[in-house]
């Protein structure tokens, strides 16, 4: 089964000379929290703006900042850390480190422990912009990547320096983000992932709507799973209040008609589909163009049938798994076995909303997944992005090859 968290991992945290060289710390308190052991190697540069002791205490390893440092282990370190390392992240890399990578230079600590380095490693340039883009630096970010090493973009914006444009250090947890991805097992190259997430909303006037409670967190954890995992992916999302997964094509939507166009539009294109969203089953009848005001009557809205998007869908598919959600507050296996059979899917994931480790904004999930052959496994509470995981795992291993 896959995790998407670092438990375990051995990181080796690379911190070059910059004013971003604050953000490390960040860095390294989200990589700890994801489980990995992280050890910090410092160039000499950037003591004068963090000193070695904050790393020290943080990571409970001693800093590695000097080929003669003094210790028992410190004419190997070097070899030795190279030699352990399930990943090195260095951020963030000046243009200086990255220079010397390239062009296989070892004159200190970092790039003489570069030289031993056989694990992935991911760059996180971070600059004034006018030297991210001299045409040295490019080149030599171009040579970095073409040896495979993962260089995460910068960020835009205006730097310390006062220049407005790329060179800013990334946000830490798209570091993290892009670190996970990066040592994730790429078992779904060549697929292409639909997903839906999130709630519909059906507007009775311009002010009201017809909607639930779904937050779109499983929705968007499938999607991110996926494509740490390799895969395309298409997001078609409701609104959300959520950051949406890197490298995904997003598609935002409001109403369950919107939803279905762009479901069934993409559906042709998709390899998997897996359809989260929690989609309004009705909707206002005749939408009011101006606000309605309150009477002292009671008021009667008239209501259409929303289309049943997994049910077309499950009548078009053709080579597609197809995927679909129930979420329930009672007779789990009876409905979730009905809606199976009855919108022709290959496997549905039925949860009980309503206690507080599973359903709607909650951070874990209770699930059963239910397949075509009528069998079902009821899995533990978990953790949204690891019920993710474990689907995509089920999904890999049922699909026809």
């Amino acid at each position: 089964m896959l995790e998407n968290n670092l438990k375990g991992k051995r990181i080796v945290l690379c911190v070059c000379a910059g004013i971003a060289a604050y953000k490390s710390v960040e860095v390294l308190r989200l990589l700890q929290k994801q489980g990995a052991d992280v050890k910090v190697i410092m160039t000499q540069g950037v003591k004068e703006f963090i000193g070695t002791l904050t790393f020290q205490v943080l990571s409970g390893h001693p800093v590695f900042t000097s080929l003669f440092d003094k210790g028992e282990d410190s004419s190997v370190r070097h070899i030795q850390w190279a030699d352990e390392a399930d990943l090195v992240l260095i951020a963030p890399a000046t243009a200086n480190i990255i220079g010397k990578i390239a062009n296989g230079i070892a004159d200190d600590a970092l790039s003489t422990f570069m030289m031993a380095v056989r694990c992935p490693v991911v760059i996180c340039p971070s600059m004034n912009t006018y030297m991210y883009e001299n045409r040295a630096v490019q080149r030599n970010l171009d040579v970095l990547e073409a040896d495979g090493f993962t260089i995460v973009e910068p960020g835009t914006g205006e730097l310390a320096c006062g220049v407005s444009g790329a060179g800013r250090f990334p946000e830490p947890r798209f570091v993290v983000d892009r670190v996970i991805h990066r040592l994730t097992p790429k078992d779904l190259v060549g697929k292409t992932v639909l997903v839906t997430a999130g709630p519909t909303r059906e507007a009775i006037d311009p002010v009201r709507y017809i909607s639930n409670h779904s937050s779109g967190k499983m929705g968007y954890a499938i999607a991110k799973a996926a494509e740490f995992r390799g895969a395309s992916v298409t997001l078609i999302t409701g609104p959300v209040n959520l950051e949406p997964p890197l490298n995904v094509k997003r598609i935002p939507v409001v109403s369950a008609l919107s939803m279905r166009d762009a479901f069934l539009s993409e559906l042709e294109h998709a390899d998997i589909a897996i359809k989260v969203a929690a989609v309004a089953d009705y909707r206002a009848k005749h939408p009011a163009d101006h606000k309605i005001k309150k009477k002292d009557d009671e008021m009667i809205i008239e209501l259409d049938k929303n289309p049943d998007i997994l049910k077309e869908a499950g009548m078009k598919k053709t080579r597609q798994f197809l995927v679909g959600f129930a979420a329930e507050t009672r007779d789990l296996k009876e409905n979730a076995t009905a809606k199976l059979k009855a919108k022709n899917l290959d496997m549905i994931v039925g949860n009980l909303v309503g206690d507080p480790s599973s359903g709607f904004g909650t951070e874990t999930n209770t699930v059963t997944f239910f397949y075509r052959d009528g069998s079902r496994e009821p899995l533990a509470s978990m953790d949204k992005e690891l019920v993710a995981h474990t689907l995509l795992d089920r999904i890999r291993d049922r699909m026809t090859p």
